[in-house]
């Protein structure tokens, strides 16, 4: 009896459906085993496919019995090919589905609707498959089952959105901002607090999908904890479960958020320790800080400004031709809503700014309520021009070039009540002089000159007047550095490497290694100016400040390369899998990273790495390097041993050189890691490397027994 590709699959179907029953009745006694947890995995990514060649064969399916196609026999044999593929994925999906709900954090009706909806895919569209040649199943049914699958694919894909994405996902865009709560009428925990682990958080920490046994929908949740424990300890920072996630390295696979998600900004980051360390109150609002209190400074910064109400305006709207012919992509004017006469004005690119960028708005100086020249070379000259916005309530002239000589001209702006010169050069004596305006509500002077003295005696001047200086790092409110960054991306340099380290943060010190140790705060060398790297190195940098926790060590490596073999071979082949481009690829200075896939790493198991090289012209060799891999969980180990051979010939090689390496601990993380062989300079014309793998991996693995993985991808020779 032959069997057809098209019988074996139907049979397969069946025998899916049957499956998935099987799942459904016994599902709560079934506990998924660990080497079947990555199958379910892969149903977010192979979803996709049956969603889309259901949707067509549905497609097909509705106009099938049309007359100009019933006799199509291309037709017809194409929509049944397809509709049975598209169903018999489904069935994978779906049972991929119904293993991935067994792992943790995944529970509530999201959940149930999901699976009910995804299930009845399977059943209804399997039905149609083995129903459609039936006598009762004419056109007015295949329109009717055509519309059915479509509309259950659609609500599936819902539900399954909201799982992964969370709530109201596909329509967050287009839904308007919420009103920002006025800073006299937030309450810390529910208007700043709440709204960042709502945006960050909730999509994994939600009633639907509690990752770690953690929910954060509301604050009774928040305190309850997860399974790791209490997220946070009201009043110590330093050792809370939440901040200790947030300052892992992204790459770790305990970083809160997960890597592939949004992540939090350094602002976000401080307002949540800074609450932890206020005892985490629920209840206390933002006015009951002090005004110069850190968390009230960045708080009012995502909130609404004093007071904010619905103002009405007693100014006509501008000239719709005028505000269409002034709009650009550096000059941006937008109404403050759709039946306004009141307009915003954004200005961009410090690089081609020029002062008529702002003299050309002066037909709409009555429309101006709001002007942001944020970071533009704006200079006191312009502040005239300015002065002549007469219904101006808000200017920004953050990091601009205004030293204060020009600001006597916005005296004249009568309905001015919010003013910002963070980062200029403006002095007491000319600030001192708006201090009288009695539209001005909000005076920011973050980063300027002035001192805090006379920061707190311009606020005495005006207690009706709220003088923002800014972070004042008092030692009170410790919190984590950043970690510090360089400013170049090159790490593998010929003979010297200048590098240029850079924080976010004035004043922090940042200390360094280059052997390989862990910087400290008073042996490690201190950073000034620049790095010069003259070997293979790395190095380790930290960022300390008095009043703040030191920074995560961050980690770099520097691979010099003088040598390259005119030629190379493998004296046995690679892994014919993860052979790559040969011996090539270990010489192109193209670093890999942890995807043995994508062509930079050459790995091999049955066989150890030995590499010959020959140089026409002798060399003096003195270091060879080798960059390997180390994923303990996916068998991929430094190697046991690395020779190092060198000679004039192929025949008169002499051992220059062994490393050896113990086998890892269970927990070992993964690593991309550098073997440096050093030795006394010998001048030589062949180099041979021999690597040999671990042949039997330890009790305590998964695949005991079995030979380890090793994977290179760069040799430098110097």
């Amino acid at each position: 009896m032959r069997i057809t590709l098209k019988g074996f699959t139907e049979n397969a179907l069946f025998a899916l459906n049957i499956f998935i029953v099987f799942l459904l009745i016994f599902g709560e006694k079934i506990a998924v085993p660990y080497w079947l947890q990555p199958l379910g995995r892969l149903h977010p990514m192979i979803l996709h496919f049956p969603i889309v060649l259901l949707l067509l064969a549905m497609l097909l399916e509705f106009f099938r019995f049309k007359e100009s196609y019933t006799g199509e026999k291309l037709y017809q044999n194409f929509t049944t090919g397809l509709l049975l593929t598209g169903v018999l994925l489904a069935a994978v999906t779906v049972i991929m589905g119904l293993f991935l709900s067994k792992e943790e954090g995944y529970s509530g009706s999201t959940l149930q609707w999901h699976k009910w909806t995804g299930v009845s895919i399977v059943f209804f569209s399997s039905i149609i498959y083995w129903s459609r040649n039936s006598s009762w199943y004419k056109a007015s049914v295949a329109k009717a089952g055509a519309v059915i699958t479509v509309l259950c694919l659609i609500v599936t894909g819902h539900y399954g959105a909201t799982l992964t994405h969370g709530d109201n996902f596909v329509l967050a865009a287009l839904i308007p901002a919420k009103e920002k709560v006025p800073v006299d009428k937030a309450v810390i925990f529910d208007d700043v607090v709440m709204p960042i682990f709502n945006e960050k958080c909730l999509s994994c920490h939600n009633l639907e999908k509690a990752k770690g046994s953690l929910i954060l929908t509301d604050a009774k949740s928040m305190l309850k904890g997860g399974k790791n424990g209490k997220l946070f300890v009201p009043g110590k920072p330093e050792i809370s479960l939440l901040l200790e996630r947030i300052h892992l390295p992204v790459d770790d696979k305990k970083h809160m958020p997960p890597k592939s998600k949004s992540q939090l900004t350094p602002e976000e980051i401080t307002i949540l320790a800074l609450w932890v360390k206020d005892n985490a109150d629920l209840k206390k609002k933002v006015i009951e800080l002090p005004k110069s209190d850190s968390l009230r400074v960045l708080s009012a910064s995502l909130l609404g400004p004093v007071g904010a109400v619905e103002e009405n305006y007693d100014f006509a709207a501008a000239d719709e031709s005028t505000v269409k012919k002034l709009n650009n992509n550096y000059r941006v004017i937008y109404p403050l809503d759709k039946v306004s006469p009141a307009l915003e004005v954004n200005i961009y690119n410090r690089s081609i700014y020029k002062p008529e960028a702002v003299k050309e708005l002066e037909p709409l100086k009555k429309q101006i309520v709001s002007l942001n020249l944020n970071n533009l070379p704006v200079k006191d000259e312009e502040l005239k021009i300015i002065g002549g916005f007469g219904n101006l309530r808000k200017l920004n002239l953050n990091f601009t070039d205004v030293k204060g000589d020009g600001l006597k001209y916005l005296k004249s702006l009568n309905h001015l009540n919010a003013l910002s010169l963070s980062g200029t050069k403006v002095n007491f004596g000319s600030v001192k002089q708006l201090i009288g305006m009695k539209s001005l509500k909000e005076l920011t002077l973050w980063n300027t000159g002035l001192k805090e003295t006379e920061i707190a005696q311009l606020q005495k001047m005006n207690k009706e007047l709220t003088v923002i200086g800014g972070f004042k790092d008092d030692g009170k409110n410790p919190v984590k550095l950043n970690q510090p960054r360089l400013t170049t991306d090159v790490s593998i340099f010929k003979s010297s490497l200048s590098l240029q380290v850079k924080h976010p943060i004035n004043g922090v010190q940042i200390r360094y290694t280059t052997d390989g140790s862990e910087p400290d705060s008073l042996k490690s060398l201190l950073y000034d100016k620049e790095i010069v790297i003259k070997e293979t190195a790395t190095l380790k940098v930290k960022a300390y400040k008095a009043g703040w926790y030191s920074s995560d060590v961050v980690s770099f490596n520097f691979y010099q390369s003088n040598y390259k073999p005119d030629s190379m071979a493998f004296l046995l082949p690679a892994n014919e899998k993860y052979k790559s481009e040969g011996p090539k690829v270990l010489l192109d200075n193209q670093l890999g990273d942890f995807d043995v896939n994508n062509g930079k790493w050459i790995g091999f198991r049955e066989n150890n790495m030995e590499a010959i090289m020959f140089f026409k012209q002798p060399i003096s060799l003195k270091s060879v390097t080798l960059n390997v891999m180390r994923q303990v969980q996916a068998y991929i180990l430094l190697p046991q041993e690395v020779e190092i051979w060198g000679g004039a010939d192929k025949k008169s090689l002499k051992l220059l050189k062994v490393i050896k390496n113990q086998m890892p601990v269970k927990d070992e993380g993964n690593a991309l890691l550098k073997l440096d062989a050093k030795f006394e300079p010998r001048n030589v014309s062949c180099v041979k490397i021999v690597g040999k793998n671990f042949k039997k991996l330890p009790e305590w693995h998964p695949g005991k027994g079995q030979p380890a993985w090793l994977f290179i991808d760069e040799i430098f020779l110097n």
